[in-house]
């Protein structure tokens, strides 16, 4: 570099020398004036400060001539700009890149206006970077060695959409677009889970009152809130008579007001036992009392119900005589109880009252009049129809008008092995067992008229038939594999209810079978756990299930009992055409080949099933084989 400066020196002595020579040239030639001699002096004077400068501070020299290229890089564009330019970007975040046509300058420090209030710190890198920095217009200055100093204007000119009233705009709108979305399938998703719960309702509502349409007649309760009544006739009823003895001399010697206390605690006790049992309460005259079984809901249990609800009576009679004081005396009941048929209705116009009429009642009368305190008088009739429950004494006949001679009983005690306590006056389990299996009678009698009356159409496999098939081959596998009492009554109401829901909808019939069993079997006095049981025992009928217990093995071969019997085709042809009814078209074909690969896979679970059926139905299998193939 001082080797270049010196030459300068030499070229600029030299021509200033020249200069000088021709100006001495000139000046002998011409006459020049003193003015432009002084200029010629300046000049030289000039060139030589020129020159020494060049040597002594050739950095400072040099740099006023350097010239600075920048680049410009946003997120999505690159650009290269010249000094002293002024720039838009719609950025605001931004990189800057400058070179500088000199080595002399090798650090910088920068600002921009106004982001940053001071300088940076010198450095030799050449790129600064800013972000986030606000809309408008920016100075960007460099500070070079030599003190020389560059600006570039950039002006930060958003688009619309990077603004941030846009963005606020725009997530007010799609908060607003969003909540009218979500409030529109909230709606729509109410609206429809109030479809289904309507329908659900709707469901269960008739199911309720399916469950209770019993064969019932007018109970004493709904007559006065009820228009004229018809009357009805009873088949079968249990009447019951109840009458304190001597009650009309006792009444002589009892004050008024503590025999009116003493009745109305006598007949409440009485009406919370006949409320027990089933029982309706008739009327009371005076110190008698009177109650019928079997009405208004027509049942096969009442013969033996009134006789418990009798022997609780007298319980409670006996158990009073230690609480009794010595102006009472000691009370003592008699009971007289019949069964026959009887005429229900009403009494009276103004004070409307349910009463029953027929030869029963008064039978019943008699046998009241006609026992002794402290016992219960009984017809041969009743008789006949409580003997496995009860132990009785035998009286001897008694002659009744227009109807000849009617044998009587005292009923002493429930038998010992169906009695709970000593005394033979509350039943145990078996004795509850065994007369559910006498209301079970009740039960199927209305289950299959509900059947036989309300099916849907086009139920060719899956109706009253069929129900009564799977009952009738329940009893024969559970008497086979030696199932105890209850649980052969549990086998059987399981059997009775297992398609009742198919009154209600096809699809999900088993469900509503499961619905209506916990409907309508606590009002035939079933405990929880059976009901339980029962629903297990209906939920293992579905397609595909598993039996998990032997109660579940046994439903499951009665209910496909078909399989191995000798009319398999023409059960089998009765289930096609209701699938093909409610479940769409199939073709003969593809149903021999599902029942062949069904029966090719299934197996009877139970003994007795497999020595009933299994050589049968691998006669069926055969004969479908040779339609699957051919």
């Amino acid at each position: 570099m001082f080797f270049i400066n010196g030459i300068n020196i030499v070229l600029l002595i030299l021509i200033a020398s020249k200069g000088r020579d021709e100006y001495i040239m000139s000046k002998e030639a011409i006459n020049i004036p003193k003015s432009v001699q002084l200029l010629f002096k300046k000049n030289l004077l000039f060139a030589i400060i020129y020159g020494l400068s060049l040597i002594l501070f050739p950095k400072i020299t040099i740099a006023q001539s350097n010239i600075i290229d920048y680049t410009l890089e946003t997120a999505n564009h690159q650009e290269v700009l010249s000094n002293k330019e002024s720039k838009v970007i719609n950025s605001k975040s931004f990189s800057l890149f400058w070179n500088v046509d000199s080595t002399h300058n090798k650090q910088f420090r920068y600002r921009i206006i106004p982001y940053e209030k001071g300088w940076s710190s010198w450095s030799q890198k050449n790129t600064a970077a800013f972000f986030n920095l606000p809309e408008g217009e920016y100075l960007f200055l460099i500070e070079m060695e030599n003190g020389q100093t560059e600006e570039l204007t950039i002006t930060i000119d958003l688009p619309f959409w990077k603004h941030p009233l846009f963005y606020i705009v725009a997530i007010v709108f799609f908060s607003f677009m969003t909540f009218g979305l979500i409030v529109l399938l909230f709606r729509q998703r109410i609206k429809k889970i109030s479809q289904n719960i309507e329908a659900e309702f709707r469901k269960t509502f008739k199911i309720k009152q399916k469950a209770r349409e019993k064969t019932v007649g007018t109970s004493a309760r709904s007559v006065k809130a009820q228009a004229r009544i018809r009357s009805r006739k009873y088949q079968r009823v249990t009447v019951l008579f109840a009458d304190i003895q001597g009650f009309t001399k006792i009444v002589e010697h009892i004050n008024p007001e503590t025999l009116i206390d003493e009745l109305d605690r006598f007949f409440f006790y009485l009406d919370g036992v006949v409320e027990k049992y089933n029982i309706e309460k008739i009327k009371t005259i005076g110190d008698a009392y009177m109650c019928a079984g079997g009405i208004p809901s027509i049942n096969r249990t009442n013969p033996v119900e009134v006789v418990l609800a009798g022997l609780e009576m007298q319980k409670y009679m006996k158990d009073s005589k230690v609480q009794q004081d010595s102006e009472l005396g000691f009370w003592e009941l008699r009971i007289g109880i019949h069964t026959g048929p009887v005429i229900s209705g009403e009494v009276g116009r103004k004070n409307v009252s349910f009463d029953i009429w027929g030869d029963t009642v008064n039978i019943a009368s008699r046998m009241e009049s006609s026992g002794m305190a402290g016992m219960i008088n009984i017809t041969g009739v009743t008789f006949e129809l409580i003997k496995d429950f009860f132990e009785c004494d035998y009286r001897g006949k008694m002659p009744i008008k227009y109807k000849g001679e009617t044998d009587m009983y005292f009923v002493k005690r429930i038998k010992p092995y169906l009695s709970e306590d000593k005394a033979g006056v509350f039943p145990n389990k078996q004795f509850k067992i065994k007369l559910q299996h006498i209301r079970f009678g009740d039960l199927e009698d209305f289950i299959l008229r509900k059947l036989e009356n309300e099916l849907m159409e086009g139920l060719f496999y899956h109706n009253k038939e069929h129900t009564q098939d799977v009952l009738t081959q329940i009893e024969i596998i559970a008497r086979g594999e030696n199932v105890n009492s209850e649980d052969l009554l549990i086998l059987k109401t399981a059997a009775l209810l297992h398609d009742v829901g198919f009154i209600v909808e096809y699809d999900n019939h088993e469900d509503n079978s499961i619905s209506f069993a916990k409907e309508v079997l606590p009002t035939y006095f079933y405990e929880d756990y059976q009901i339980e049981q029962v629903v297990e025992l209906i939920n293992v009928t579905r397609v595909g299930s598993k039996p998990r217990n032997y109660l579940e093995k046994i439903m499951k071969d009665a209910d496909l009992d078909y399989l191995g019997r000798a009319d398999f085709i023409l059960i089998s042809d009765n289930l096609y055409k209701e699938l093909n009814l409610h479940n769409g078209k199939m073709s003969m074909d593809d149903w021999n080949k599902l029942q062949y690969d069904f029966i090719s896979n299934h197996t009877y679970y139970t003994g007795t099933a497999r020595k009933l059926r299994q050589v049968n139905k691998e006669r069926q299998l055969q004969k479908l084989k040779v339609l699957v193939t051919n």
